[in-house]
């Protein structure tokens, strides 16, 4: 299947009053590690099929490691992932992936979105326009028309930024994992 516009080309930048995505470069790696290091982070990673990787890496070798996987990953067009950079203080807070999901089962074809931000930046007037760039840009960039998301009961402030926008409880498990939400 091939996407209408082809992402792995050239990777767009996607900007809103408060947020920057921006394909993640191994300049973001230090800062990245804030966000990979911080332990109140780790159990709000979408970690589901990524081969027991929990993505808690607390030294810039680990780091570099995962940026590295993430590089070939986007050459062999197995997912895109951005840097959120906060437009007010200019830090990088977190991550963004997004995959077109080519799998055996009813959620064939599905767009797959997973967000790592800083513990401090897991709050809706961050995650909201993050979610508005996904919504908006999303379903055309990787020719999806859902998208599935994790988010653990904890995650009050992102399941809340979630059902505002419009997505709903799966209900069900993608594959054996629960806890997601589509749209």
């Amino acid at each position: 299947m091939e996407f209408i516009k082809d992402i792995y080309e050239e990777c767009p930048i996607y900007q809103n009053d408060l947020i920057l995505l921006k394909q993640t470069t191994e300049d973001d790696i230090e800062e990245l590690l804030k966000c990979y290091s911080d332990v109140n982070s780790v159990p709000l990673f979408n970690s589901d099929n990524c081969h027991g990787d929990d993505f808690h890496y607390i030294t810039v070798e680990r780091m570099k490691k995962a940026f590295d996987f993430w590089e070939y990953s986007y050459k062999n067009k197995y997912f895109v992932r951005w840097t959120v950079i906060d437009d007010d203080s200019h830090e990088k807070i977190g991550t963004v992936e997004m995959f077109h999901r080519n799998a055996d089962d009813k959620f064939n074809h599905h767009g797959v979105l997973r967000l790592d931000l800083r513990s401090e930046y897991e709050k809706q007037k961050y995650i909201e326009p993050i979610i508005k760039i996904v919504n908006q840009n999303f379903y055309e960039a990787f020719n999806v028309k859902n998208i599935l998301t994790k988010a653990i009961p904890m995650a009050t402030e992102r399941i809340e930024v979630l059902k505002r926008n419009g997505y709903e409880t799966l209900n069900e498990k993608l594959m054996t994992y629960g806890d997601y939400f589509i749209r």
